[in-house]
């Protein structure tokens, strides 16, 4: 691989910037014109480059939208899209704010419903086929193929599409509303993205759960992160070794499963009289409440309460992480995917997803059931232990619903917090709009959220809030 300096690789500058701005209603942003760079080259830091000697927090802070851009070979690119649910990496050079790292690994990104629609293959149950949208979720690796640096103290940057939200804000609200809550939650904001000079618009740029996450969130505490594993069965008993293994995110080569075995073995073994004491015993109980809280108030009917079966052995949950704190033998849930929250507060339109109970209720009597389709069958939450056990702490649970709904989600917190978003995310709504829709009339054709929408989304949004304080 060709070997250059950053000064080499950014020769292109010397021709001065450009001024892009397709309408009055878009800013003016300053940029240096695209140049093709064939291969992607190999750049050596120097040490005094920005992103080298900052901290995450200017990457997620809330007061801007920052532009990021990805330069790959045509081959790469093309390999790429060829074939999205692949999710493999390939390489590029990412750009930003006048640094350049590179190489870097990227890949698109997603469960089922990330690529439902945006695939050549029209069932979008076994996602395959070359990319048809504009839009798809990407992964962008920065410790790729060894390399030590980090990008603002980060390992990888997620871009989510947000194809599912009109709106463009549930994902990052409902992360706020965890936050505000007192519960550890990824940080998300806007960032505008183009790939080899060509724009793709507005994504969600939504922190990574891994272990520079556990560093930020948990500085007195050393342990591992693990991705949707439940600690026990839906039969009741623990969990596997394997199964732990198989979700370890961080010290892989090392694994140490010792306290989250002890965890599940705990609940697994739990009485009604004893479940309290180890939900005391093993984690923070105002944390684990208003995560309960927060998940019901918006309706995150596709995490971890949504018990998809076909028969009780095959129940499973997803859409959350755990972070194990070993040095205090705290387990502390982590939510994620939240791109279809609040959309089930209005409607129960979303069959798929739909969760039937109200928080702590048990519907037939804990067998598998269908919730108005026979496709469709789940479990009631509360008859999992673990689920079981938070469900008895009804005290904390009201006082700190009574909290979110009156303080949190009130109109000069949340409602004012919207607004402050969508006004700043509009003119990049706008920018997409002109770039992708102009000329185009049928609705069916066109390729990015139009302004009516994506307004009309958003006032939906706010609707959902409000009755989120009531019900």
């Amino acid at each position: 691989m060709k070997r250059v300096y950053i000064k080499k690789f950014l020769i292109p500058a010397i021709f001065g910037l450009a001024i892009i701005s397709c309408s009055k209603d878009i800013p003016e942003i300053e940029e240096k014109p695209f140049v093709k760079i064939d291969p992607v080259p190999t750049i050596i830091p120097k040490g005094t480059e920005k992103y080298l000697n900052t901290g995450s927090e200017y990457i997620y802070n809330q007061d801007s939208v920052k532009t990021y851009q990805l330069i790959f070979n045509d081959e790469d690119l093309s390999k790429l899209n060829a074939d999205p649910a692949k999710e493999e990496y390939v390489k590029a050079a990412l750009v930003f704010e006048g640094d350049t790292i590179s190489p870097v690994g990227v890949r698109y990104k997603g469960s089922i419903g990330a690529y439902a629609g945006c695939l050549s293959n029209p069932d979008w149950t076994k996602p395959s086929g070359f990319k048809t949208c504009v839009k798809l979720s990407l992964q962008v690796k920065i410790n790729w193929e060894g390399r030590k640096e980090r990008f603002y103290d980060l390992n990888k940057l997620q871009f989510h599409s947000q194809n599912y939200d009109k709106s463009q804000l549930r994902e990052r609200l409902g992360y706020w509303l965890f936050s505000e809550m007192g519960v550890p939650a990824p940080r998300s904001v806007h960032a505008r993205l183009k790939v080899n000079g060509e724009l793709w618009g507005l994504f969600g740029l939504t922190e990574e759960i891994d272990n520079r996450f556990a560093e930020y969130f948990y500085k007195n505490g050393k342990g591992d992160i693990y991705k949707e594993v439940w600690p026990v069965k839906p039969t009741g008993v623990v969990q596997t070794d394997k199964a732990f293994i198989d979700a370890l995110k961080t010290n892989e080569e090392k694994p140490d499963l010792s306290l989250i075995r002890e965890f599940g073995s705990a609940f697994a073994n739990s009485t009604k009289e004893n479940a309290k004491d180890l939900v005391k015993k093993y984690m923070d109980v105002n944390q684990i409440m208003a995560y309960c809280v927060v998940d019901r108030a918006i309706r995150h009917d596709d995490g971890p309460f949504h018990w998809y079966c076909s028969d009780l052995a095959s129940c499973y949950n997803h859409n959350y992480y755990w972070f194990e704190d070993k040095k205090n033998k705290k387990m502390h849930l982590i939510p994620w995917d939240l791109d279809g929250a609040f959309e089930q507060i209005s409607s129960n339109n979303n069959i798929v997803t739909r969760i039937a109970d109200k928080w702590g209720n048990i519907s037939g009597n804990c067998e598998v059931f269908s919730a108005g389709d026979n496709l469709y069958r789940q479990r009631s939450a509360a008859c999992d232990k673990l689920t079981g056990a938070w469900v008895e702490f009804r005290t904390e649970y009201a006082d700190l619903k009574k909290h979110l709904q009156q303080n949190i989600l009130s109109d000069e917190k949340t409602m004012k917090q919207i607004d402050i978003w969508a006004k700043q995310i509009e003119p990049y709504i706008k920018e997409a709009d002109y770039y992708y829709n102009l000329g185009i009339t049928n609705e069916a054709n066109k390729k990015a959220t139009t302004p009516t929408n994506w307004n009309n989304a958003v006032n939906t949004l706010k609707n959902q809030v409000k009755t989120a304080r009531t019900l």
